[in-house]
């Protein structure tokens, strides 16, 4: 699988390439700029990139505006976000078409190696892999009176672990409930959000997506 890696720091993408290469990961190139980004996602047809948001020349949202091309130029080619910062407005743009192939991991909260390696694998097989602070600071943003159709607590918990990429299982482990119950909630997070019940993938993506993007 190759990989196109952008990070301005030069010990933390040495680190990155290294620890990619031992997962048996081929680096087609590691930039630390804006325009060098551009060119190898352009140039080099990766199979994923794993970007920084703030980028040089200006460190602002370089990161996430070569991801946001990359996939207009290539609906759905898989982009993971590493970064230190949530950009609200570019997350929700990176995760708008609903393709899934996204991924938005803060830098600070990533403390294994086979963890991170796993999100990379599952974003490049087009499934999502979400660091649970940025989509609870997305949710955030909707205010409970604009819940569509007035999502419970519960069914607000199980979304959040399904915009993290976690199967029904995982997640029924983690709430402590048997998978059934998952499986109900889910269901009713569906229809709640109009969307048609489907063991797909990008259809649990697109559950997180009606509900971020509702009366926008």
């Amino acid at each position: 699988m190759r990989v196109v890696l952008a990070e301005d720091l030069f010990l933390l993408r040495d680190g990155l390439v290294r620890l990619l290469e031992a997962f048996g990961f081929e680096i087609a190139a590691a930039v630390e700029t804006g325009p060098e980004l551009d060119r190898a996602l352009r140039e080099l047809k990766p199979d994923v990139a794993v970007v920084d948001v703030r980028l040089p020349p200006t460190l602002t949202d370089e990161g996430l505006q070569c991801a946001l091309r990359a996939r207009r130029e290539r609906p759905g080619f898989p982009v993971l976000v590493l970064s230190q910062h949530v950009e609200q407005l570019y997350a929700r743009e990176l995760l708008a078409d609903g393709t899934g192939g996204v991924g938005y991991l803060l830098k600070d909260r990533v403390f294994d190696a086979e963890q991170f390696v796993d999100a990379v694998r599952r974003v490049a097989a087009g499934g999502t892999a979400m660091d649970p602070q940025v989509i609870q600071q997305l949710l955030a943003r909707r205010g409970d009176d604009r819940l569509p159709a007035r999502l419970t607590p519960r069914e607000l918990e199980v979304l959040e672990l399904m915009a993290q990429g976690r199967t029904n299982a995982a997640i029924a482990g983690k709430l402590v409930v048997t998978e059934r119950a998952v499986a109900k909630h889910t269901a009713n997070i569906f229809t709640k959000l109009g969307l048609e019940v489907s063991d797909d993938d990008n259809r649990r993506v697109l559950a997180v997506l009606a509900f971020l993007d509702r009366d926008r």
